[in-house]
């Protein structure tokens, strides 16, 4: 599994031969790449806010893994697009996308939005990636990547992303904020017990400016064992592994 830092909370995920692109948004100081570099063969939105889908027009036609809510905005606004079950998912559900699967978990943030439903978009969302299908039976063999979204710390990372779902890498923001910052990013990657850690949602606007060395220090004082990887824009990273050349 190679994972892609973009800035902000975007990500390129590759599984095999599937390209997952989560929150596309490329109007960040992190990136110099041009959206339209991209044929993704999904597009992952966490939650409907601008800083999340703000390039979601650049890829009309492509599949949407998200929140019915969400689905039906990106179609009233940017165009058609097939969603993953005809209208989305939804919390708890796991669907294959080509070689990955891909489970939806909640984050605790907001998603306020223009829908037919109301004006909400509906719960925000992370997302679990795994190149094997989720089953109550470890794959020692098999790579997880846990993607936070805009979540704020919360127990279902100590009580159910780490112990049961099990990602190898997480991706957690540490803006603040907006989000957590790197003291609480850090208690939520000890309560994950990953070996690998991301810092991702910082640095975009003036509020959320922040050193990731702070972050780095934090989760070393959790007493976590978790390696923290502080991508570069436009760096990749190979689970297992070390940074690409």
């Amino acid at each position: 599994m190679q994972l892609t830092w973009y800035g902000h909370s975007t990500w390129l995920v590759t599984v095999g031969d599937t390209e997952l692109l989560i929150d596309p948004f490329f109007e960040n100081p992190k990136t110099s790449t041009d959206p339209e570099e991209f044929d993704p063969d999904y597009l992952l939105l966490t939650h409907g806010h601008a800083d999340h889908i703000g390039d979601v027009d650049r890829y009309e036609g492509t599949k949407l893994v998200a929140t019915p809510e969400v689905v039906e905005y990106c179609r009233d606004e940017f165009g058609e697009y097939e969603a993953v079950g005809g209208m989305g998912m939804n919390l708890g559900g796991t669907v294959e996308c080509g070689d990955a699967y891909i489970t939806m978990h909640r984050a605790d943030h907001t998603n306020g939005m223009d829908t037919s439903y109301g004006t909400s978009g509906g719960m925000p969302a992370g997302f679990i990636i795994s190149d094997t299908k989720p089953t109550q039976v470890a794959d020692e063999d098999s790579q997880t990547f846990y993607h936070a979204g805009d979540t704020s710390l919360m127990t279902e990372m100590r009580d159910v992303i780490g112990p049961h779902l099990q990602p190898d890498a997480a991706a957690v923001p540490i803006g603040d904020h907006f989000t957590m910052g790197p003291w609480q990013a850090a208690i939520a990657v000890d309560w994950l017990d990953v070996d690998y850690a991301f810092p991702m949602h910082y640095d975009t606007f003036p509020p959320i400016e922040q050193d990731p060395q702070d972050f780095v220090k934090e989760v070393k004082a959790t007493g976590s064992d978790a390696e923290v990887v502080v991508l570069e824009g436009d760096e990749s990273w190979e689970l297992p592994g070390s940074p690409l050349d």
